[in-house]
């Protein structure tokens, strides 16, 4: 395990969560259990220090090895939830906006791939699915996202009386800054992800294959995070807002040969 960043790892475990590491990998887990907490293993640059530890902004790469004890939930899919990953996991740069620690509102900012399972349904995007194993650039944190929250609102509510979902949900993009697509790797076996963050656009690999190419991406500064928790969240055009934290079986993502450069 190698970083680019001179600062350090800080390690956070909650509830369930625990973290194991050996010289090629480290693998973050949350235990099996109930929902009445939440259960939390992951890794970042920035953890005691506040914004002033969010140190990248592009141009950077980002490469590292992944797997997970279970495979991606997918939309539209057959498989027993209990037979695919729960919850939320991932890793690549955010702003952290919802760090208790911090003082002052933040819009979240995130570069990264993202894993959600159901319940949970982000739709952040018209036409993508609003669960599933993504590669994500996430841009609210900015002058737009305040202009385009009034129109927004407007859209929704009209798609509440109408059940017309598709104006609310370009705005709701529009607001969100997000550009996203489904990544067809299996989560169950190790691949090479990389992302190459520069300033007008963030492109994802695995593999070395190009997969999704995100223009207008966040400038930063952002902090590296890797995770897998059992939360979910729901932001739908209808205005649907709720989250809360699942069952889970034992699970895990394991990561290898992480490498940030800039």
């Amino acid at each position: 395990m190698r970083e680019g960043n001179d600062a350090g790892w800080h390690q956070q475990c909650i509830g369930g969560g625990s973290i194991t590491s050996t010289v090629a990998s480290l693998r973050m887990c949350v235990a099996g259990g109930g929902a009445a907490g939440y259960s939390d293993a992951e890794i970042n640059d920035y953890g005691g220090r506040g914004r002033h530890g969010f140190g990248w902004r592009p141009p950077v790469r980002m490469t590292l090895r992944a797997r997970a004890s279970h495979p991606a939930a997918q939309p539209g899919g057959q498989v027993a939830d209990d037979a695919t990953l729960r919850g939320t996991a991932g890793f690549g740069f955010w702003n952290a906006p919802f760090m208790l620690a911090q003082r002052g509102g933040r819009l979240p900012d995130a570069v990264w791939f993202l894993y959600t399972s159901p319940p949970g349904d982000l739709r952040l995007v018209p036409d993508v699915p609003g669960y599933g194993w993504k590669a994500q650039s996430v841009h609210a944190h900015r002058l737009g996202a305040i202009v385009a929250a009034p129109p927004t609102a407007a859209a929704i509510a009209w798609a509440r009386l109408s059940q017309q979902q598709r104006p609310a949900a370009r705005w709701i993009q529009r607001l969100s800054g997000t550009h996203e697509a489904l990544l067809a790797a299996d989560l169950q076996s190790w691949h090479t992800y990389r992302l190459d963050w520069l300033p007008d656009l963030a492109t994802f690999y695995v593999d070395d294959q190009a997969v999704f190419t995100a223009p207008a991406p966040s400038r930063g500064p952002l902090g590296f995070v890797a995770w897998l928790d059992n939360q979910y969240a729901v932001v739908t055009p209808r205005g649907v807002f709720r989250s809360g934290t699942l069952m889970t079986t034992p699970q895990w993502l394991e990561i290898a040969d992480l490498a940030i450069t800039r």
